[in-house]
């Protein structure tokens, strides 16, 4: 594990990557994350009975959505243009709760995991938002990067 940090130069002040002079390959990122939630929300989620529509259809869109625009949100994130986003949600009734899981992909000189790890975040939150009226205390945890590959550090994967 490396030392330096990359987002800030030699006065300690924060920087924007400079990427101009890597080079352009297949880059791949896979988060997951889960949310867990009361056994009577599990089922309404499971039933299609959520007052505000398809929570797993609107959550995927979500997740999509927040991959395209974690450079607005990220501050030294670089805006990448995706090459492709897949965001996959399991409803797990020994939780109970949703698992979430997106892969981003992009040809660029910058890896996809905060663009994956932002998919999954408001994948999830939407669930919660959709669901808050009948279960406040639901939890999101276990946000993770799962899978990299591309550029020069390769492929890394989660144990």
């Amino acid at each position: 594990m490396s030392n330096d940090l990359t987002h800030f130069n030699a006065a300690g002040e924060a920087v924007m990557v400079d990427v101009h002079a890597k080079a352009e390959t297949h880059r791949i990122a896979r988060a997951g994350g889960l949310i867990r939630m009361q056994p009577e929300t599990f089922e309404l989620i499971r039933d299609g009975r959520a007052g505000k529509g398809d929570v797993i259809g609107i959550a995927r869109i979500a997740a999509i959505q927040a991959t395209k625009r974690t450079g607005e949100l990220i501050p030294l994130c670089h805006p990448l243009a995706l090459t492709r986003v897949g965001a996959e949600f399991s409803l797990d009734p020994d939780l109970p709760g949703v698992h979430c899981e997106v892969t981003v992909e992009t040809v660029g000189r910058t890896g996809v995991e905060m663009e994956a790890l932002t998919g999954v975040s408001v994948g999830l939150l939407t669930v919660y938002d959709m669901c808050k009226a009948v279960d406040r205390g639901m939890v999101i945890e276990n946000l993770r990067v799962l899978e990299k590959q591309g550029g020069k550090t390769g492929h890394w994967q989660t144990d």
